[in-house]
């Protein structure tokens, strides 16, 4: 149990860390929080509404995760250094590719609100 809450108490921090320094942590933060009633609205099941804040939830991940890297990379060395930078754009890239995977859950649930898929 110590170790359950001491690892509590590390994730606890490393968000509060990574919400503090990073912009784009704050933006999808924000993101979350409106997308908690938004997918009430936009969800017409219990279920795609889990979804759409789940593809929120894993940005908000990947963006955690791409910001480990960005901040070990710049931690070994401030130099430019291409391989560095490559790893850094592949950390990017997994963002956008995430972010571009949440859009299409979005339009996709609110198109079929909409009635676009009704038979």
């Amino acid at each position: 149990m110590l170790r359950f809450w001491r690892a509590t108490i590390n994730s606890r921090n490393g968000l509060a860390f990574a919400i503090r320094s990073e912009q784009a942590i704050r933006e999808e933060v924000v993101a979350l929080v409106l997308s908690l009633p938004l997918a009430w609205l936009v969800g017409a099941t219990v279920m795609r509404r889990v979804e759409l804040i789940a593809t929120v939830v894993l940005v908000l991940v990947i963006e955690l995760l791409n910001t480990a890297i960005e901040k070990l990379a710049d931690r070994l060395t401030m130099d430019h250094d291409p391989q560095i930078g490559r790893v850094k754009d592949m950390g990017s890239a997994a963002v956008g590719v995430a972010l571009v995977m949440a859009g299409l859950f979005w339009l996709f649930a609110l198109a079929e609100r909409l009635g676009a898929f009704s038979s």
